[in-house]
């Protein structure tokens, strides 16, 4: 259990990088941490400028009833007479 502890410890700790190295190595870096997740941080001058992550993406739900319980339909809506709609076939012409 410690060991699994350590480890993780480990990965997860923050990496902390020059902005020259970072130019240098970055796709290394990105590479990282699509493999590890761990933040690297970007200094500049030996202070922190910016801190590189995984990106938190949101779970893929399918469209697919979607509306389920929120809309009720009405009436017939595949053999909708729309006729009183339009003037020509309502047969009030002029």
């Amino acid at each position: 259990m410690t060991t699994f502890l350590l480890s993780w410890f480990q990965i997860m700790k923050t990496h902390t990088v020059s902005a020259t190295e970072f130019k240098a190595k970055c796709l290394a870096y990105l590479d990282e941490i699509e493999q590890h997740g761990g933040p690297i941080t970007i200094t500049r001058r030996g202070r922190p400028v910016a801190v590189l992550g995984r990106v938190k993406r949101a779970a893929w739900k399918s469209p697919r009833n979607r509306w389920a319980g929120k809309v009720e339909i009405v009436g017939d809506i595949v053999n909708l007479d729309t006729s009183g709609l339009w003037e020509c076939v309502s047969g009030d012409q002029e």
